[in-house]
């Protein structure tokens, strides 16, 4: 049943990536617990805008919780307080009436801030781009039988695909670690044939390409996962780390 809250929002606002940042508290409602979070932060904006201040500048594009465009610390979680779920999919009717709502953006090293909630988070591109591809011919597709592929290896690939790269197990971990998001792209490849011709070098540029946007080392926490909206395994840092060590042993130019 929809109800109206009232909300006390502390948000994060920076001008820039060099400039001093603060929290500024603003009183927003009575508003329906129909909208969505993005969608309270258009209301606030709007009347930031209409007052003549400057609207709180935050990430988002298809708010259906498939492009990993948004994301913001709320309440010290990435993303909010709901389970799975993207912070454009998260309501109202998840917070209690005249609750302070503390909203920051990701906090990381290799995400620095470009402005209030926004980070820029193209060291996660970065990492797809060094080996996130797979050799294949031009032409025809081929027969969808024509390489057979155990349901079961289809099933935890896909699962690996699902990863959305918004970076709440970055802003999760306590290291700041991208382990969750390398590993996912890693395991959906490393899964299907398909993936065989740079299933080593992969596997070596990305960590590498993960290590040189300093991001943090893994240690096993967990609070990637808990925080990942699409409910990426921990089963896959373990597949990444295996990978990495068949690499290793591996010659150079092996697949």
């Amino acid at each position: 049943m929809s109800r109206s809250i009232t909300l006390t929002l502390k948000i994060w606002r920076q001008t820039g990536p060099e400039a001093p940042g603060r929290f500024e508290t603003h009183r927003i409602g009575p508003i329906s617990t129909d909208l969505s979070f993005l969608e309270m932060l258009d209301v606030l904006n709007e009347e930031l805008t209409l007052a003549g201040k400057t609207p709180v500048a935050f990430d988002h594009d298809c708010r259906e919780g498939i492009c990993g465009m948004c994301g913001a610390v709320v309440n010290g979680e990435p993303h909010g307080p709901q389970p799975a779920t993207t912070l454009c999919q998260l309501h109202l009717r998840h917070f209690k009436d005249r609750q302070t709502i503390v909203i920051e953006p990701f906090r990381a090293r290799a995400f620095p801030i470009v402005r209030d909630l926004v980070v820029d988070r193209t060291s996660l591109d970065a990492i797809l781009i060094s080996g996130g591809y797979i050799s294949v011919n031009t032409g025809g597709a081929p027969e969808a039988n024509s390489i057979p592929v155990p349901a079961a290896r289809a099933e935890q690939a896909l699962d690996a695909a699902q990863c959305i790269g918004c970076g709440a197990c970055v802003a999760a971990c306590p290291n700041a670690a991208a382990m969750l998001f390398a590993a996912a792209k890693v395991s959906h490849l490393a899964l299907l044939p398909q993936g065989e011709p740079e299933r080593t070098s992969r596997v070596r540029t990305m960590v590498a390409a993960m290590d040189g946007a300093g991001f943090g080392n893994c240690t096993n926490v967990g609070a990637c996962a808990a925080a990942c909206p699409k409910q990426i395994s921990l089963a896959n840092i373990a597949r990444l780390n295996r990978e990495f060590l068949r690499a290793a042993l591996a010659p150079e130019d092996g697949g």
